[in-house]
């Protein structure tokens, strides 16, 4: 029998590399059997699902809602509560005669009966300028607050609307209330 010197194992390398090739082959066991567990197919187009619109309920008409004549709804109509509708107008326009205050938009205090187009504001839309010979009344705030971008295509207003019709009504009762 062959002599080896001590601290010397000739097959130390082998047993290093058997180990260290054993515990890849044992990660790579892992891995594959979790993925074989836990799969996830990959989306077509990377991103998250938005939530769709929801569906009607059994039995309901495609009809679109009746809404009630502005008229109608501006004599139920509490300018109080359109005070509060209007909160979210300050963002961009002012509610004070002087105009002072307005950040993005023309002051509305006397918006009702005024000219379109008509004050002192400089940010007009071309398309909201080419209606300067009209005047608001109820019915055109009423469609414009509805859906400005649909009332007056082009028009700078980035604002989506007030969907509630009596939401709608109170707003124009408190604008018509401000002379």
């Amino acid at each position: 029998m062959a002599a080896t010197t001590p601290g010397k194992d000739p097959l130390l390398f082998n047993k290093i590399s058997g180990a260290v090739l054993g515990t890849l082959l044992f990660v790579m066991g892992l891995n594959i059997g979790a993925e074989g567990i836990f799969h996830s197919p990959k989306p077509a187009v990377p991103g998250y699902d938005l939530p769709a619109a929801e569906e009607h309920a059994a039995g309901a008409s495609d009809k679109p809602v009746e809404v009630a004549p502005i008229a109608d709804r501006l004599a139920k109509a509490d300018p109080a509560k359109g005070e509060n509708v209007a909160k979210q107008c300050l963002s961009c326009h002012s509610f004070k005669p002087d105009g002072a205050g307005a950040q993005n938009g023309p002051h509305l205090f006397g918006v009702f009966e005024r000219a379109k187009g008509s004050t002192s504001f400089s940010g007009y839309s071309a398309p909201m300028k080419t209606h300067t010979a009209e005047k608001w009344t109820a019915e055109d705030l009423d469609k414009f607050l509805a859906n400005p971008k649909a009332a007056v295509p082009g028009t700078a207003m980035a604002f989506n609307g007030v969907t509630n019709p009596d939401r709608r009504a109170e707003l124009i009762a408190y604008l018509e209330k401000l002379k």
